[in-house]
Order: C-alpha cells, then sequence, then structure tokens
C-alpha cells in the first residue's frame, strides 16, 4: 500500500499496488510526487510511428501506447485525421482490433479521435489538412466507420459551418461520441448552434484557424464565451503566445486543459520530412513543426504534455499542481473516464511519480491499472 497526500489538493490517498511501494513520497519540497497519470485526448504518433500511415502494422497502436509510458501517459485517444474515406476506415479499424488483441492497447487507448474529414475546406482553418478529402457531415459514412471501430470513435473533431451540422453534431451526441469544434471558419450564429446540439468542447483553440481575422465577432471569441465548451490547448510555446494561454485558462477556468496533438515525428531527429498527409514539414531544432511551404503555418506538435506542464509552469501562468490537472485529471473528467474521479482508496489507479526541479519534470515512474509499466 501507498498512503500519500495528492501533490496540490491535498487530499488523502490509499493505492493498492501489485509491486513494493514507491519509496520516499514526501509531503513537500521537490518530490519525488505522486500523480494521475497524463491523459491526452490528441495523439496522432509518436517516435516514428504513425496512426494514419497505411497500412497500419498490426503491433502499431500496443508499441505506440507502451512508448508513451515514458511520457507519462497512461491513457490517450488515437487520432485519424482527414483522409480519404477508404483509408480512415482502414486507419480505425486497424486500431480497434489491436484493442482487441494486445491488452496493452486496450487499456491505454481510451478511444479514437477522428479529427475531420468534417472541418473548414479553406486555407488556415484547415491546417495541414489535405483539402481533397474534406468534406461536409455525412452520417452514413460515419456510422459506417464507427461500425468498423466497434464503437470506439470517441472523440470528433468539425466545424459546424456545414449545413446540417448541427442535427449530425446531435446525432453524434446521442449515439455517445464528444463533438468538438475545430478547424472551423464557421459563423458566430453556427457556434450557437453547435453548442445548442450538444457540442461541448474546443480542439487545440487558437489553432487551426486564419493567420488575420476580425477584430470581432469571430469564431475564437464565440468558443470562448460559450460555457458549456471546454477548451483544449496546445501550450508547447509555439502553437500559442503566453498571453493567449492566460486569457483562456482565465475565461474557461477548470474547462481549460492540455492536449499535444503530437505527431509521429514527435521524439524524431529535427530536419525535413515529407508526410502522406501535411506534404513537406520541417522540425526545427527548438521543436517547432511547420510547413515547409508556409513556415508561418504549424503542423502539428512534436511536444508531449510532462513538456507543456513545464511550460506553463516556466512562464508563470499557474502553479504546478493546476497545470498537472490540466493535463490529466482535466480531460480525464471531460471524457468521463474513471481516471477523472481522482484517486480512490483501493482503486488499480494510473499514477506517473516524478521529480520537480523549478520548472523541470523529470519522471521516475509509469503506473497503469496499479502496474508499473515503466521505470527510468
Amino acid at each position: 500500500m501507498i498512503k500519500g497526500r495528492h501533490y496540490r489538493t491535498g487530499a488523502d490517498i490509499t493505492v493498492s499496488l501489485k509491486e513494493p511501494a514507491i519509496a520516499g513520497i514526501r509531503k513537500g519540497g521537490g518530490g519525488p510526487y505522486l500523480a494521475p497519470g497524463i491523459v491526452d485526448l490528441q495523439v496522432n504518433g509518436f517516435r516514428g510511428l504513425d496512426f494514419n500511415t497505411l497500412p497500419v502494422p498490426e503491433d502499431l497502436p500496443g508499441n505506440v501506447t507502451r512508448e508513451l509510458w515514458s511520457e507519462g501517459v497512461t491513457s490517450y485517444y488515437a487520432t485519424v485525421i482527414t483522409n480519404a474515406p477508404d483509408a480512415i476506415e482502414a486507419c480505425v479499424h486497424a486500431i480497434a482490433q489491436a484493442c482487441k488483441r494486445d491488452p496493452d492497447a486496450g487499456a491505454g487507448i481510451a478511444g479514437i479521435h477522428l479529427e475531420g474529414p468534417f472541418i473548414a475546406p479553406e486555407d488556415g482553418p484547415r491546417g495541414a489538412h489535405d483539402a481533397r478529402h474534406v468534406t461536409a457531415p455525412d452520417w452514413k459514412k460515419f456510422q459506417r466507420w464507427q461500425k468498423t471501430a466497434g464503437g470506439r470513435i470517441k472523440l470528433i473533431t468539425l466545424s459546424p459551418e456545414w449545413p446540417r451540422s448541427a442535427a449530425f453534431i446531435k446525432r453524434c451526441v446521442d449515439s455517445g461520441v464528444t463533438v468538438s469544434i475545430g478547424h472551423t471558419a464557421a459563423s458566430v450564429e453556427q457556434i450557437r448552434y453547435a453548442v445548442a446540439a450538444g457540442a461541448s468542447m474546443s480542439t487545440h483553440l487558437g489553432n487551426g484557424c486564419h493567420l488575420v481575422l476580425p477584430r470581432h465577432p469571430n469564431y475564437i471569441w464565440e468558443q470562448l464565451a460559450q460555457d458549456a465548451l471546454a477548451a483544449c490547448i496546445i501550450a508547447d510555446g509555439f502553437h500559442l503566445p503566453d498571453s493567449v494561454i492566460k486569457a483562456v485558462m482565465r475565461m474557461k477556468g477548470p474547462n481549460a486543459m492540455l492536449a499535444s496533438d503530437a505527431v509521429y515525428l514527435s521524439g524524431l531527429k529535427p530536419g525535413k520530412y515529407t508526410t502522406h498527409i501535411g506534404g513537406e514539414v520541417i522540425l526545427t531544432d527548438d521543436g517547432r513543426l511547420c510547413l515547409a511551404k508556409n513556415p508561418r503555418l504549424l503542423a502539428g506538435s512534436v511536444q508531449m504534455l510532462i513538456r507543456s506542464v513545464e511550460h506553463l509552469i516556466r512562464a508563470g501562468l499557474t502553479d504546478p499542481g493546476e497545470a498537472w490537472e490540466m493535463a490529466s485529471t482535466r480531460p480525464a473528467m471531460a471524457m468521463r473516464l474513471a481516471a477523472g474521479r481522482g484517486l480512490e482508496t483501493g482503486a488499480p489507479a494510473d499514477l506517473a511519480v516524478y521529480h520537480r526541479e523549478l520548472d523541470r519534470i523529470t519522471l521516475l515512474e509509469t503506473w497503469k491499472g496499479a502496474r508499473r509499466v515503466w521505470k527510468r
């Protein structure tokens, strides 16, 4: 048994483990700290392993899951982005089959995040998504993908600017799928209709949008003003200025959370890469990923959430406790995962053990379902 205190809330916890207790958990000081495992709502791939490159090897989802343990990630949403209909179907099928075969994949992949193809078609809001495959929401097409995925599509990012988007959103929500607004050029009215239909989240708010927007109204202001929308942000130091992160956190409060949007180039060396989705991209020495043809446009992220937590602390945007919650319990609660209920007595908990020196976090151990799965 481990008896300790949650490093921020101070709530007493007792967690049953299958291995000897983690030593050295303290109530204060520099750690080591015991905290909930990281929950990432948007993982496209990691360390050269891509959920969007066909054919998806049968062992890839499990391998991604095991690689992510070294980043403290205990649950995540495998993200499939805009592509041809048959390609999307093949991707979600491969992920679903892997979750059946591989216990690690089945436990770690909390669901599939379908990011597209029902997004804005124009440059800017579309981001690095392939314009050839962007299309209006289609319920029959989505049902086909969901059947192939065995019901594992739990989160969908779309733009409500398309005709009859509200009806599509309602069907998704009624079927248990969380709808997030993103890659959008929607009007204020269209966003309001989407929220009324059940949309409850914003995908990487402030990114996947035009380089220049009207002062007001615009789709960022409207999403910020909608209390029913939780806001996911990428706080890697590149996607958003600190002032914008601060504003989002102030307006959304406990409904502000982190997502990585990590692509398969995360963990690889800097350089120029050719992807089947965004074409040529450049990964810089400092960890910024952008389109080669337009360096002002980002092509996803290569920073994992533990680095975003560091950035929030380093920039003085919040304290370490809230920063960690934004990467763990908040996204879990938004997606109604068991991990979002906190650390319960006797629970087979998902945990991260780390040491913190000022704004630098060093992960020491990761526990999944009360089993230590990674140790430094």
